[in-house]
């Protein structure tokens, strides 16, 4: 059973940066693909960035060349660094974890396949 607790969120005005964090308990980092994704109200939840089970990452095409996710292994968090925020990146944003290649494949598309999640922190972003 893998836990997630998100924290870093807060409000900042567009072009700022933030940083998130994911604590993750009793986890092994190679069984699991590990990303980020975001929901605004009314909208869908959507990937932002993804660490596949070969360590391959991947990010959403909204997100590159201002967002980068990592992950400190002794420390068993997750990062999610974003630069040059937008107004357009506001949204609730939850890490998430799924130990099924499958699934990891599909995050971009079927983000809600996968199987842990934590409880979110806002971001707001304001103009």
């Amino acid at each position: 059973q893998v836990q997630l607790a998100e924290s870093g969120g807060g409000s900042v005005q567009a072009g700022g940066s933030l940083r998130l964090s994911c604590a993750v308990s009793s986890y092994t980092y190679s069984n699991y693909c590990m990303g980020w994704f975001r929901q605004s109200p009314g909208k869908e939840r959507e990937g932002d960035a993804l660490i596949h089970l070969d360590e391959r990452i991947g990010y959403a095409d909204f997100v590159k060349g201002r967002f980068a996710i990592s992950q400190d292994n002794a420390k068993n968090v997750l990062y999610l660094e974003m630069n040059s925020l937008k107004p357009e990146d506001t949204a609730m944003y939850y890490c998430a974890a799924d130990p099924s290649r499958e699934v990891c494949w599909t995050w971009l598309t079927l983000p809600y396949r996968f199987g842990y999640w934590g409880q979110g922190t806002q971001v707001t972003v304001s103009s």
